[in-house]
């Protein structure tokens, strides 16, 4: 990273992964592929939290703004029936 636009760049990048990545467990769940996933982008995010701290021992973190309660938006709309079919319904003592 040479300059803070390419920093503020990619905050704003990490910004859009957390919320795509959301949305994807709520359209698939908690498989073994999603949970993969999820973990990746921690991963990233976690370093993208370390270069920002690197950047500010640099001086460079000034012009760098983190979005602060980014709201995301969770559709309303109804799941299809087939999208929880065999899943248990934890808490509640049955299947569905």
């Amino acid at each position: 990273m040479s300059t803070t636009t390419e920093l503020a760049e990619l905050n704003e990048l990490s910004g859009r992964l957390q919320h795509t990545v959301m949305s994807l467990r709520a359209r698939y769940g908690e498989s073994p592929a999603m949970r993969r996933i999820v973990l990746d982008a921690e991963r990233i995010l976690g370093d993208l939290k370390l270069l920002e701290l690197d950047a500010h021992e640099l001086g460079l973190s000034q012009h760098i703004s983190r979005p602060v309660g980014e709201k995301i938006a969770i559709p309303d709309t109804g799941y299809d029936r087939d999208f929880w079919q065999g899943v248990d319904d934890e808490g509640l003592g049955g299947q569905r």
